[in-house]
């Protein structure tokens, strides 16, 4: 992610992103949102568009496995000052999973916030939930609690509180875990999206609610969906349950919460992250700018003002005619050399599984040496305004000095036999 040391005046926010120094792409969202490579000579950056000699410090991926992926960045100050200098490179490790491990004894209950590979950093901070409360921060990855009451625990590492475990019961039989598939989605405007619940709920009852907050408000201020609002729908089975929303809106975007709840008028508050959905619009940018001269390089790309999937397929089109060839389906287009028939309208289109549209953007190709082209273009428009009157003298002319050359021409040989 693209970080900034204070908050940004500009709303959105165009983030430009360097691979191996050069331009990448641009976007709207702070993700990076390409496949990144493990490879030694590759290295990655990013800036504040408008503030591009502002870049932030080179950080290289180390290696990505399924458990953990680590990173060397060019400057320790992302690092802890103990680990490394502030002047020198270092190389952070991070979990890709935590996990709650919970002991329960008759007076006591053990939990250990486990990561899927070691944390490197040596005085790691994790936010700890009971009973989807905060109930601290602390530098310890174990807690060990007496005469406790809580039932459901979950945990987070401060530094990546996006990385959220999984609700754990201390009780089985009295469990109310809920656990969601995804925490954060990013979808088209325009689209339909799928918000799922994994839900455990021992006693069998309880009715199945989907609240929406939005950002910067108090947790209880939330909104029940109900299928009467018409673009909402609910979907159970097997303690799956799903909210689809349709035809998304900007306004759609925040914080949605799934509750089981024994008496439908029961609000618990919940400080545990919830599901995140961002709706985004499609964009396309020019880089480096939309009006080049032929022969320069061009990069198109599709923005969003968040990370769609991976698997996102994307539609060009020039003109209003999809583009042909494999560069098609690809997030950008790169012309490079561009040339004059590139010219035109573009626009892009994403299957999600129907086809949402950006804006057209237009391309302005200018020829070379256009100096040179206009001078001669001059010359030949300046030929045809000649009067033909202008012509006819002119041949006449010629036809008379002809036809004086020929006479002396004549008198020459004359003159040449008599001798």
């Amino acid at each position: 992610m693209c970080s900034t040391s204070c908050p940004l005046t500009e709303d959105p926010a165009a983030f430009v992103w360097y691979k191996n120094r050069e331009f990448l792409y641009e976007d709207w969202s702070p993700w990076y949102q390409e496949l990144v490579s493990s490879e030694e000579a590759v290295r990655y950056s990013c800036a504040i568009k408008g503030y591009e000699d502002l870049r932030a410090p080179e950080v290289s991926v180390d290696f990505v496995s399924p458990n953990c992926y680590s990173v060397t960045y060019e400057k320790g100050k992302m690092c802890s000052h103990q680990l490394k200098s502030v002047d020198e490179p270092c190389s952070v490790t991070y979990p890709r999973d935590v996990r709650v491990q919970l002991t329960s004894e008759r007076y006591h209950v053990a939990l250990s916030c486990d990561t899927s590979c070691p944390v490197t950093d040596p005085n790691p901070a994790f936010w700890w939930y009971w009973d989807r409360k905060l109930f601290c921060c602390c530098n310890s990855q174990n807690i060990t609690s007496f005469n406790i009451k809580a039932n459901i625990f979950s945990c987070a590492l401060k530094s990546n509180e996006d990385l959220y475990s999984d609700e754990t019961c201390r009780d089985a039989s009295s469990c109310k875990k809920v656990n969601y598939v995804h925490r954060r989605i990013c979808a088209p405007e325009g689209s339909s999206v799928d918000i799922s619940s994994v839900y455990t709920y021992s006693a069998g009852g309880g009715t199945k609610l989907w609240y929406k907050k939005m950002q910067n408000v108090e947790e209880n201020d939330a909104d029940l969906l109900t299928v009467a609002e018409g673009r909402v729908e609910y979907h159970d089975k097997k303690n799956l349950h799903t909210l689809r929303l349709i035809d998304l809106q900007k306004n759609d975007s925040g914080e949605y919460i799934f509750s089981l709840k024994e008496n439908y008028k029961e609000n618990e508050p919940s400080q545990s992250p919830h599901v995140m959905l961002i709706v985004t619009g499609l964009k396309v940018t020019m880089n480096p700018s939309s009006e080049v001269t032929q022969g320069q390089k061009v990069t198109l790309t599709c923005g969003t003002s968040c990370p769609l999937t991976e698997s996102t397929t994307y539609v060009w089109y020039l003109n209003g005619q999809p583009l042909s060839g494999p560069v098609n389906q690809n997030k950008h287009v790169l012309l490079d050399p561009v040339d004059c028939q590139h010219a035109g309208n573009y626009s892009c289109a994403v299957r999600t599984p129907d086809f949402i549209s950006s804006p057209e953007e237009v391309l302005t190709v200018k020829a070379r040496g256009k100096s040179v082209t206009i001078m001669n273009g001059v010359k030949v428009a300046v030929l045809l305004l000649i009067p033909p009157v202008v012509f006819t003298l002119y041949f006449m002319m010629r036809k008379k000095q002809a036809a004086s050359a020929s006479v002396k021409l004549r008198e020459k040989e004359q003159a040449e036999q008599v001798e």
